[in-house]
């Protein structure tokens, strides 16, 4: 598979028109499974639409539209996200009206998923068998593997282009996400984040092994793309590898790959992630967790630029950029004898420690509203804010977990709360000390001033003034009118109560009938 594999990040990587970079990455998939039906679908709204096809007749299938609900091979691998197998005539998913004015049948369906970074599939690509025998198609689970990671590195280049397509335009909601696929921007304007940007961007220039350090959870491999992206071989694959998830063997089948027969089981040689991202960069996360066996390896690869895959007697010369990472103290390994010291150096040429979240408080503003506006673009959600006493509490929080951290807690709290706007009471939940914080922990000078920045300037008296901070005496409600006193109380308590008007009116000490009767005179809807 390798001579095929060049021949195929050669062709995905150099095109950038869309029709004929769609037309290419069909091809050569087809050519490596060596049949020569297929097809490629994208959503377009709640359906799936055929925008390139290979193959006898296939201009009957490009422009096809499947309906939502219509039972077909494409909509279930797009929908459940996995590849499949399907064979024509005995697998319900089949959607054989799109087969009945095409005169050869398929005999066997090979579907594959189109994903974004973020994990969410915008397509599918169909390698279709026609032969009568119908065993052409190679369906080995290690070459299958080989051919979705090659079929991955396609979706970014093929989703880059659909970014400026004219059927993306058509569909705001799919090239909003498609946009979201160029790679998760680096969020924040701290000093301390633009000083790590900025010797990313020189290191970028250069060659040399990175060696990324960090707590877990800072995004240490976000820096790593960024590096690669604004290489000489940005053009070329960006693979990762975690050398901490996997089992030892795994891990070096993994990196060197192997020849048929290495091993019990080696049905297929395999190409690994060094000879695949010949060209490109390597990115190696948790380095600091890889076992002491591969290590040698790693340092010959880095010292001598080849390697040896499982079962080959000769070493391959490999053109690859490595990028490490961990969050290990590395010194400290070194002196337990569980890292090598020549290997530490070899990596560490350049540098690189990312600053935690709570050195950089003043970045998670900006972040908190790039994952609310990333999760409003699901389909169904809504856009919500966060109350100023919530975003008070959640930068002084400390982070332990880091960008990570907030990032899965903003997705838990969007879950959980049912208001537009996200209070202290919501993120009780999930921070058991936000609940508790008192409101009235906050000094009468500043609740004062945020209160009267709450109240929407039409509702405020003209020639009212804010309230005088260096007034220490001055109470949290000066500036207000009763009814604006007697609007945001009953608005508050709507808020606490999730909108449930019993348990508000309860709270307030009056009937339900007496408290709806205020909403309706304030003028308070949900």
């Amino acid at each position: 598979m390798g001579d095929k594999s060049f021949n195929f990040y050669k062709a995905v990587s150099q095109e950038l028109d869309l029709e004929k970079l769609r037309r290419k990455f069909l091809l050569a998939l087809l050519e490596l499974q060596n049949v020569e039906r297929g097809s490629i679908w994208v959503k377009a709204g709640k359906g799936y639409t055929c925008v390139e096809a290979a193959g006898g007749q296939s201009e009957q299938i490009i422009g096809l539209t499947l309906a939502p609900g219509r039972p077909s091979i494409v909509a279930w691998v797009i929908e459940n996200g996995k590849m499949t197998i399907a064979e024509p005539g005995k697998d319900s998913r089949h959607f054989k009206e799109a087969e009945e004015r095409i005169d050869v049948k398929s005999r066997l369906i090979l579907c594959f998923p189109l994903l974004l970074r973020t994990g969410e599939v915008y397509g599918a690509v169909e390698i279709i068998e026609t032969s009568a025998g119908g065993n052409r198609l190679n369906l080995d689970e290690g070459f299958l593997e080989s051919l979705q990671q090659l079929i991955d590195i396609g979706s970014i280049a093929l989703g880059n282009s659909l970014v400026y397509s004219d059927q993306v335009k058509e569909n705001i909601k799919l090239r909003q996400t498609l946009e979201a696929f160029r790679g998760e921007p680096i969020i924040g304007k701290s000093q301390a984040l633009q000083s790590t940007l900025k010797r990313a961007k020189d290191y970028a220039a250069t060659d040399f092994p990175v060696l990324i350090t960090g707590e877990s959870g800072t995004g240490k491999e976000l820096i790593a793309k960024e590096i690669h992206r604004l290489s000489a071989r940005a053009n070329m694959p960006f693979l990762a590898q975690n050398c901490s998830c996997i089992p030892d063997t795994l891990l070096e089948s993994e990196l060197f790959g192997y020849q048929k027969g290495a091993f019990t089981g080696a049905f297929k040689s395999k190409v690994g992630l060094f000879e695949a991202a010949d060209g490109g960069t390597v990115f190696l996360d948790e380095i600091g967790d890889m076992p002491a066996q591969l290590q040698a390896r790693i340092l010959r690869v880095v010292q001598e630029s080849e390697i040896r895959p499982l079962g080959e007697t000769r070493a391959k010369k490999v053109d690859v950029r490595i990028i490490s990472a961990t969050n290990r103290d590395l010194p400290a390994e070194i002196a337990a004898g569980r890292f090598r010291e020549d290997l530490f150096y070899r990596l560490n040429v350049l540098p690189l420690q990312v600053p935690a979240l709570r050195e950089r408080p003043e970045d998670i503003p900006p972040l908190l509203e790039h994952f609310l506006t990333r999760e409003a673009m699901r389909p169904g959600a809504e856009r919500k804010q966060i109350s100023k006493e919530a975003l008070d509490f959640l930068v002084e929080y400390s982070w332990p977990g880091n960008v990570r951290e907030l990032e899965n807690s903003i997705k838990h709290i969007l879950v959980i709360t049912r208001n537009r706007c996200i209070t202290c009471t919501d993120l009780g939940c999930h921070f058991p000390g936000a609940a508790a914080k008192p409101v009235g922990t906050r000094s009468p000078e500043r609740a004062a001033k945020e209160v009267n920045e709450d109240i929407p300037a039409h509702k405020q008296r003209a020639g009212d003034a804010a309230p005088n901070e260096e007034a220490p005496g001055a109470p949290f409600f000066e500036g207000y009118t009763w009814e604006q006193l007697e609007h945001d109380y009953v608005a508050y308590l709507l808020e606490k109560n999730k909108w449930h008007i019993t348990r508000a009116a309860k709270e307030a000490g009056v009937n339900r009938s007496t408290f709806d009767s205020r909403m309706k005179k304030l003028n308070i809807t949900k």
